[in-house]
Parts: structure tokens; sequence; C-alpha cells
């Protein structure tokens, strides 16, 4: 049953498209794209440079850096769980928007507060280092409440139902990530060079203005937004989904399969899903079959989450060992022009801007012609391809570091130019956008509707998790190299370092990480097979 009415009670039944001039649409969600937009300036335009904040006015390790990077970007990445519980069993989406963005400009105000404080001696003021981390996690936190509802809200603009607006709703993902690309382009350009020429504060300080700036665009549109809520009867959806498990175990010993709702259709138990987890069919002792399909459909999730780990893993390594290295090399454009280190990451969202819009416009339409597939190929082959060239950049990495290391000396800064460095980062911006428009799309329709949230907090989760991974890696790999090797394979200087050896591992890793997905994807049953 369909309750619809959220907040403000703007509701639009399914498949009604006569009033969307009033509500929802792409009057809608070009708004959401501009809110996004914000949010990602103010996101990237802290977690860009941090690795150079931290080495330099914090006086932090390298590793230490980069451990506390991951750590913070895997919290960030983690929350979404717990506010998408919260938005979708208790807040709504849009209260819970509000809040996490007022809790986001607050980290932003602390965070550019914390780089005014002045250190007195060669190690930073604790003062400083106290309110720097605080402000950090306060910002993980709003962050977390902000990117999945933010997503599923605009995506909750258009009507999956109808096939127009399914396609609408596809071309709202790749736009809304172009529209983020734009945003991280142009931040990671004059965030960067604000901070490392003119103020850490002031640097920190335009991230949070426009964060502001989001949340006025947010509730200007407050009149124009379609709010729907899915509940079948008074259930919690996480309450349903946890109880089809219970039961199952309980009647783990029931020879047949009993029906609790005997005027329910059968034909969910045709469903090819069906055929997978038969081991909760035994729930339909006490639960309904419909209830049981949703805990198939969300426990199927399980291996594609898992195996895409690996690749968000080897992804963390852009803003950390990646910008490290270009600070290595030379950077110089024209003499007394210096190009900042993390300011290369801008070659990443160059190679997003121009090719979603190729994707998009031209490559969808080709594939429509082929595939007969409404979104033109199917999210797992995205987020396959995501991968592959994945792959591919770690190895363009590995061989760049080699030679960057064959022309090194020790503390002085290579002549081999930084430009060596723009092969593996194009190659991951067309990785990034292949994997991650896939992964917005696939977590959002293959979850039942009304966990929707959860299912863009399980998408940013990966990311999460694969920062810990990194974390954890890179701290025992520090130490083990240090002791065996005598100098770490992350030593300060990075002439003396063998990050060529680290990348050839994290090639290895992702070739069989791939393997394993390609294997998990080929035996999944979409939800809705004709359109997915």
């Amino acid at each position: 049953m369909l309750i619809a009415g959220d907040e403000l009670g703007n509701t639009l039944p399914p498949g009604n498209l006569a009033v969307r001039s009033s509500f929802g649409g792409w009057k809608s969600a070009r708004l959401i794209i501009f809110v996004e937009m914000a949010e990602q300036f103010a996101s990237y335009g802290i977690s860009s440079n941090l690795i150079t904040y931290l080495t330099g006015p914090l006086g932090e390790s390298t590793a230490a850096a980069a451990a506390n990077i991951n750590a913070w970007c895997g919290t960030e990445a983690f929350l979404p769980l717990l506010w998408s519980f919260v938005a979708d069993s208790f807040l709504g989406r849009f209260r819970t928007i509000i809040i996490s963005s007022s809790l986001y400009i607050l980290g932003l105000g602390l965070l550019s507060f914390s780089a005014m404080i002045p250190s007195h001696s060669k190690d930073s003021n604790q003062l400083q280092v106290t309110l720097f981390f605080i402000s950090l996690y306060l910002i993980a936190l709003g962050q977390g409440g902000f990117s999945p509802c933010i997503k599923v809200f605009g995506a909750d603009q258009f009507d999956g139902n109808d096939l127009k607006e399914l396609k609408a709703k596809s071309s709202f993902f790749n736009w809304l990530m172009f529209g983020s690309c734009v945003s991280i382009l142009t931040t990671r350009l004059i965030s960067s060079y604000i901070q490392e020429n003119l103020s850490w504060s002031l640097g920190f300080g335009i991230p949070g203005a426009s964060m502001l700036l989001a949340l006025l665009l947010f509730l200007l549109g407050t009149k124009t937004y379609h709010f729907t809520t899915e509940r079948r009867g008074n259930k919690n959806p996480f309450a349903r989904i946890i109880r089809v498990f219970i039961e199952a175990v309980k009647n783990r010993r029931q020879p047949e399969l009993h029906i609790a709702n005997p005027n329910e259709t059968l034909l969910l138990v045709a469903h090819q899903s069906s055929k997978q987890f038969r081991f909760l069919d035994r729930a339909a002792v006490s639960c309904d079959l419909s209830e049981i399909e949703d805990a198939k459909s969300v426990l199927q999730l399980v291996p594609i989450w898992i195996n895409c780990l690996v690749y968000s893993t080897v992804c963390s390594q852009i803003p950390t060992f990646f910008t490290k290295q270009g600070s290595t090399m030379n950077r110089y454009i024209s003499p007394g022009i210096l190009v900042p280190a993390a300011a290369l990451q801008c070659v990443l969202s160059l190679a997003m801007v121009f090719f979603i819009p190729i994707y998009d416009r031209l490559l969808v339409p080709i594939a429509r012609s082929f595939t007969q597939n409404a979104l033109g190929i199917t999210t797992l082959q995205r987020i396959g391809a995501g991968m592959f060239l994945s792959n591919i950049a770690m190895v363009v990495a590995a061989l760049v570091e080699t030679k960057r290391l064959q022309t090194a000396q020790d503390d002085i800064t290579t002549m081999m130019s930084v430009w060596w460095l723009v092969p593996q980062y194009a190659i991951y911006g067309v990785s990034y956008a292949f994997l991650t428009i896939g992964l917005q799309e696939f977590f959002y329709d293959q979850v039942p509707s009304e966990l929707r949230s959860v299912g863009m907090a399980l998408n940013l989760s990966i990311f999460g998790v694969g920062n810990f991974l990194s974390s954890f890696m890179i701290s025992v790999i520090d130490k083990v190299t240090s002791q065996l090797c005598q100098t770490s394979w992350f030593d300060n200087d990075l002439n003396k370092a063998h990050l060529d050896y680290f990348y050839w591992l994290l090639a290895c890793v992702s070739s069989i990480g791939l393997a394993s997905y390609l294997w998990f994807a080929k035996s999944y049953v979409y939800n809705r097979p004709n359109t997915f």
C-alpha cells in the first residue's frame, strides 16, 4: 500500500504526470543538483588537501596523515547507515537533510576557526589539533546524513513506474554526478590555491559558506518538492526484514512452505528471485511473501557490496599517496607558477566532466539500440567497467612511480614532470564515473522502496569500509616493511619509499576482486529484469 504524503504533504500518485509542472520532476530535480554541487564544493574543498595540512601545519608523518585521512573518510562514508535508519524509520528525508546540514555547517565553521589558532612551538598547539579533529568528525556526522538522503530525495522526484520517467531518473543520476564533478573541479582549483598560498582559515571558511548556500537553496524549493512515503501498514521496514530472518531460523526444521496470508498472490513464489535463498521461505509460516522477497532482495546485495570494497580501497589512495607522489615532482608550468599537488585531482574531475555527457547523450542511446535496455547497459555492467578501469589505472600508477624512483634523489624534488600523473588520474576519472553512478542507481532500485535511504547508505558505506581497510593495510605494511626492510614503503621521503610496490600489490588485489565480482554479478537476479 502506498501512503502518499510526507512532512509537507506535496503528494504525487504513481503514474500521474499531469501535475509534474507543480510538484517533482526535473523542476525540483535540477534544484537538487545545484544543492549537491554546493555541498560537493564544501566536501572536496576540505578533503582534497588534508594530506598537505596534516603533514604541514599539524606536523604529522606521511603514514600517520594517510591513516588519519582514511579513518576520517571511512567514518564519513559509514555514518550514512545510521542516518538512513533514522531517516527511513523516524524523521523522513526532508527533516534529516535539514538537521544534518546544520551539523555540517557547524563543523565547517569550527574547522575554519581551528586554523586561526596560532602554534607557539614546532609541535602543533594541542588545542588546535583537538579542535581540528572534533570539527572534522562533526563534518563527517553532518555529511553522513546529508549525502544519502539528498540523492534519494532527488531521485524520488521521478515516478519509477513510468518508462519515460524511469529514463529521466537514470539521466538524473548522470547529471547529478556531472554537476558534482564541475563543483569538485572548481573547488580543487580554488580551495587548494587559497589554502597553500593565502590562508588555511580562509581556505576552510569558503567551503563553509558553500554549505550554507546548499541549505538555503534546498529550503528555497520546499514548495515544489514531491514527498512520498511508502509503507505497508504500520510496520517498520527494518523490523519486517529482521523478522523474516528470525522466523526463518525458528522454522528451519519446517519441512514444507506454509503461507501466512492465503489471499496473497502466489505469483511471487514463481518470481525468479524466489529461487535464491530458499531457506528464507520457511519464514512464510508467519510472514507475508512480499516481506520474504524484500529480505531476499536485501540479502543478495551483500556479495556485490563486499566485492566493491576492493575498488574503494584502491580509490582511497587518490587524495593521499597520489597527492604526495605529485608533490615530489616538477610542478612548475612556467617560471614562478607552481601547481599545487592537490590540484592534480582536477584531472580526475575533468575526465568525468567530459565523459558523463558523452555517455548520457551518445553512448546510452547507441547501447539501447543493441541491448533494448532502457538504461543502455545494466547497472552491474557499469560497475564492472569501473572496476576494470580502476585496475588499469593502478597498473599505470605503478609504472609511473617506478620511473619516478629511477630519477629520484633523497629529499630532492625530481625533474620528472608532474604531467606524468595525468593518465592515472584520467583513467580513474572515467572509472569513477562508471562505478559510482552505477552503484547509486543499483542500490536505489534494488532495495525495497521503503529503504531507499538505506540503499544509498550501503552504496556510500562501500567507500567508508574501503577507507578503513586502506588505513589498516597502510598501518600493517608500514610496520612490517620498517622492520624487515629498514625503510618503510611509506617513508616520509618518498624518494626512499616504495609506493611502486604498494601500487603493484593493489593492482593484484584489484584483479582478484574484479574476477570475484564478475562471478557474483553473473548470477545476480534484478528486481526489475526488464529495465535493469
